[in-house]
């Protein structure tokens, strides 16, 4: 496709008509040239198919929700999911995939945290990598969202978010910007709210200076659905095509153009990036067929290692054939697979645990509940089927109405009254293993005393049946690591009394200190940490080996351990690499995750792990230079199994050229000036000198100095003078 010529042949009302869709789902092409529209969906954990003709969807294999899929810790697990979904979209005429979402997770109380990977930055980042590169590796295009610090959903239309520059970049640019470097996603949707009181669909610095301009991203930006305040501000600062449609030409944006307001530069710069999008994705009649009953396997497979096992008092695996009680409609007909809002799909098959356990074991079904609510008979029916079996699954987690798009939560507790059930289960069979489904951090203090296991099974799509069972009975081994870290209370939460805020703007407080970032700083303990997860065998992590111990700029290092399964079953570790900058001139985090790889081993097995660091792993964003930075000194390399639990530190040297702290002016106190080593031999000097007899005209050398001085310490002339004048009276 030659863009150049076609953009030439190109009316202006061809070029006005795509800044906006032709309908709710489709972005214009020109038909006179022969472009064809382009077709979208929602989707992030699988593909949401309108039937173009009807109020109906197609089918399709519903995946784990995006903080199961990053719980797995397998990127090429993620780049698989990818691909499947990404055929399915070819399957169905569907050319861009509007996900996956990579915001942040400020509090366990934000209602959308199930469709976004992590709470921390790297991690999300890596997912979605992997995720994008596998949608895109089938010519689908996918819409990376929600740019940018979009962390509630209450007020989503007019919240501004007030985010200093270094919290920005550090923590919620980042994975926007490792899935731009590492995938380039062919879309990228802006968020509904504003940021720094400008919104996100028209703000010049988010989308012209840092994506457009420092990230250099060459894809187009679409605003999320009703997300545009002004039209044309919005297409002067960034946005490409607003969404949904039909979108109306209008006089007043016609005349933007003409009057130059929108400069013809920055209108072909729109059609430009539609075009391109146009020319990656595939075209229409390149459809492919498709096996569900084989993508739905994958998407088992996909499950398997997104289950976390968080405690076992000995009682897991259970035994075949034995007697249990099942407990919870969430394992039959109410089962919990996806929340609700854009990412829900009409599923191809859903698997009821109910049915996998069945097939292993003697059970007793009782289904206690209807969503939060028990009855007299239903518990009763409960209390018997547990009093009658050696073993009790139950079922429990969030409800429908508890995690959505579209509102927060309330709290992080699981229902009132499955909670009370819990306990009277456990006066009359102490033996119970707790499954939970939902899509982010629970308050478990009320669940831990009362289990002797509890397997956290997150919102794992429909075909999570199976997976559940064989963890349950040992056929797999549990690898899965927590996504985000299980607080004690909410209370101790890093944004509590500041989320989702009151009136209309919500300030981050809590800046860098986010995640475990936060529990660590405080020194807080958690329910369970973040990388944590329990397995049936044991590991263990040798000392590092490192290829270097001092590293200059634009050097890497490796880091190289063995991993050995010193158990009696086959399985898979996550092994975490984090780095800690032991002394920093601005506050940085007591560690922060670089580096990940899950290992499978089988009994006796030892494996060798590589993992490199560069630069930019131990940078910071420094705001005063507008840049990550090194700054030079010590570090350690700290390596574990999750991010309390570490098996090794290692120190190393990294030097730089890179310099962080300012230099002084006048403004700043004699006590600031002899704090730094090179500040302080200035001082010295210029009292030695004043010391001296008619110093001034005797010691043409301290004019130089002072000028020297002045141009290391961007003086005027004026404070020049200032200084002169101020030693010549003491002289």
């Amino acid at each position: 496709m030659d863009i150049k010529k076609i953009i030439s042949q190109m009316t202006l009302e061809e070029k006005l008509s795509m800044l906006g869709g032709r309908d709710g789902w489709h972005f214009y092409g020109v038909e006179r040239l022969g472009i064809p529209d382009v077709r979208v969906c929602d989707g992030p954990h699988g593909v949401r198919v309108h039937r173009e003709k009807a109020e109906e969807y197609d089918p399709a294999t519903n995946f784990p929700t995006a903080s199961a899929l990053a719980s797995t810790f397998n990127e090429d697990l993620l780049r698989l999911t990818g691909e499947t979904i990404g055929k399915e979209c070819r399957h169905y005429g569907i050319q861009v995939l509007l996900g996956p979402g990579v915001n942040g997770k400020r509090s366990p109380l934000a209602g959308r945290n199930f469709e976004y990977y992590s709470e921390d930055p790297y991690l999300s980042g890596k997912m979605a990598a992997a995720f994008i590169n596998g949608v895109q590796s089938q010519k689908v295009g996918t819409s990376l969202k929600h740019y940018i610090a979009n962390e509630q959903e209450n007020s989503r239309l007019f919240i501004s978010s007030k985010v200093d520059e270094r919290t920005l970049h550090e923590l919620y640019l980042t994975p926007f910007e490792m899935a731009i470097k590492e995938a380039n996603p062919w879309t990228i949707m802006g968020s509904y709210n504003r940021i720094n009181g400008v919104y996100g669909c028209e703000n010049e610095h988010t989308l012209m200076n840092i994506l457009k301009g420092q990230l250099k991203y060459d894809g187009l930006v679409v605003s999320d659905w009703g997300a545009v305040n002004d039209k044309i501000e919005s297409h002067k600062h960034g946005l490409d095509i607003q969404m949904p449609g039909p979108v109306e030409i209008t006089e007043r944006l016609r005349q933007a153009v003409l009057s130059s307001e929108i400069t013809m530069a920055n209108l072909d710069d729109h059609v430009e990036r539609c075009l391109r999008l146009n020319e990656r994705v595939f075209k229409q009649g390149q459809t492919i067929d498709i096996d569900l009953d084989k993508n739905h396997k994958i998407a088992q497979e996909v499950a398997r290692e997104s289950i976390v096992l968080l405690k076992n008092d000995k009682i897991l695996p259970l035994k075949k054939n034995s007697k249990v009680a099942l407990i919870g409609r969430f394992a039959d007909d109410q089962v919990r697979y996806n929340g609700g809002g854009s990412s829900w799909m009409k599923a191809y098959k859903i698997e009821r645990p109910l049915e996998a356990i069945s097939s292993r074991a003697k059970v007793i079904y009782a289904a206690a509940y209807d969503q939060e609510k028990t009855t007299p008979k239903l518990t009763q029916a409960a209390l018997s089927a547990a009093a009658n079996s050696k073993t009790v699954v139950f079922f429990t987690g969030t409800t429908a109405s508890m995690e959505s798009e579209g509102f927060d939560r309330s709290s992080i507790n699981l229902p009132k009254q499955h909670l009370e059930l819990l306990k009277k289960i456990h006066k009359v069979n102490p033996n119970i293993v707790v499954v939970l489904n939902n899509g982010a951090a629970l308050d478990l203090r009320e669940v831990l005393p009362y289990a002797k296991a509890v397997v956290e099974a997150w919102l794992l799509g429909s075909a999570a049946g199976e997976p559940i069972a064989e963890i349950l009975f040992g056929e797999v081994n549990p690898s899965g690591k927590l996504s985000e870290t299980f607080p004690l209370q909410l209370e101790h939460t890093p944004a509590y009394g500041n989320f989702p805020g009151l009136g209309d703007e919500i300030v981050y407080t809590e800046g860098l200190l986010t995640g475990y970032r936060h529990y660590d700083f405080r020194k807080l303990e958690v329910m369970a940490p973040f990388g944590f997860g329990l397995s049936y065998t044991s590991f263990k992590l040798s000392k590092p080996r490192l290829s270097k111990t001092v590293i200059e700029h634009d050097e890497t290092v490796d880091i190289r351990f063995d991993v050995t399964n010193i158990g009696k079953r086959e399985g898979s570790e996550v092994v975490q690499l984090y780095v800690k900058d032991k002394v920093s001139y601005l506050l940085r985090p007591e560690k922060e995750l670089r580096g990940f790889k899950k290992v499978h081993l089988k009994v006796g097995e030892t494996k060798t792990v590589t993992m490199t660091l560069g630069q930019r792993d131990f940078a910071y964003y420094v705001p005063h230079l507008g840049r990550f930075v090194v700054e030079s000194g010590e570090f350690d390399l700290i390596i574990g199994t999750s991010s309390r639990d570490i098996t090794s530190i290692t120190p190393i040297q990294v030097n730089s050229p890179d310099k962080v702290r300012p230099h002084l002016t006048l403004e700043y106190p004699y006590t600031q000036w002899i704090r730094y080593p090179h500040e302080k031999t200035q001082v010295e000097k210029l009292i030695e000198m004043t010391h001296k007899p008619q110093w001034w005209e005797a010691e043409p050398p301290l004019s130089r100095w002072l000028n020297n001085l002045k141009h290391e310490l961007n003086w005027s002339e004026e404070k020049l003078s200032e200084i002169k004048k101020m030693l010549m009276e003491e002289e």
